[in-house]
């Protein structure tokens, strides 16, 4: 593991059960959207990289029943919330892998009926490369359903102003590569969906984010006392008391064509 991912799993580590209590039930919307598009599939295990403490295990297992569910995460504390969620639906056929979900083990290729992922592909480093190695996970007539969160969020709100005070404006050159990553893939949708998230003021959402969020790594290399200004940076531009906002995190769901039988022509018309 490089020093990187290293850092990364060891920031999502200290994360995981703030993560949970804060963000899982704000992010649940995108969720429900991602498992909603998976729709109709082929027989075969559904993959979910970048699984986190794996929310979507709780929709896809009444919805898949018999399916193996497979999440796979970098951070061992990740993978300890997941487990401890999976132990709470015992009919459910789930297996855990600590492992980097950016590249998948070959062990899948060809293999899934469906790909979910929710707000992972964004922290990983090489974001074509993944989505790339999922949709080759696929079986003929299985589907990918990928929901990140793009460049631009939002123009206005506690997005927007975390962006603004870190001074992240080396942009995502690679959100554009995306699709085009998918070759042979069927696009069936590829928009910006948008869902209402409220914070009960400035000051909880940053130490949210800090404490429980992506930003954990970044404290990790950056140290105490670089946060606490930058906290301070934060809540002088921000507004008093309880913050709505409505972020949008892009959709994107493909298909692989199913396999013409031998001998079938294609139709014409």
């Amino acid at each position: 593991m490089t020093d990187r991912l290293a850092r990364i799993a060891r920031g999502w580590d200290e994360a995981a059960a703030g993560y949970e209590v804060y963000f899982v039930p704000r992010f649940a919307p995108w969720v429900r959207t991602a498992v909603d598009a998976v729709g109709d599939v082929p027989d075969g295990p559904i993959l979910v990289p970048c699984c986190g403490t794996f929310p979507e295990l709780d929709l896809l297992a009444p919805r898949f029943p018999g399916r193996r569910i497979v999440g796979i995460d970098l951070s061992a504390g990740m993978v300890r919330l997941a487990r401890e969620r999976a132990a709470r639906l015992p009919d459910a056929d789930v297996e855990l892998v600590q492992s980097d979900a950016a590249a998948l083990d070959p062990r899948w290729l060809g293999f899934c009926a469906a790909v979910v992922s929710v707000f992972g592909l964004q922290q990983l480093p090489d974001p074509r490369s993944a989505i790339a190695s999922w949709y080759d996970a696929l079986r003929p007539g299985g589907r990918l359903c990928v929901v990140y969160w793009p460049d631009v969020a939002e123009e206005t709100g506690p997005f927007a102003l975390l962006d603004s005070v870190v001074g992240d404006d080396a942009g995502r050159p690679w959100e554009d590569e995306l699709v085009p990553a998918l070759a042979g893939a069927e696009i069936e949708r590829d928009e910006m969906v948008s869902h209402p998230m409220t914070h009960p003021d400035a000051a909880t959402y940053f130490d949210a984010v800090h404490r429980a969020g992506p930003m954990r790594a970044l404290a990790l290399a950056r140290g105490d006392d670089y946060m606490a200004e930058l906290r301070v940076q934060y809540l002088d531009h921000a507004p008093v008391g309880e913050w709505t906002h409505h972020p949008r995190a892009r959709l994107i769901v493909v298909r692989r064509p199913p396999s013409r039988a031998a001998g079938v022509p294609p139709t014409s018309g």
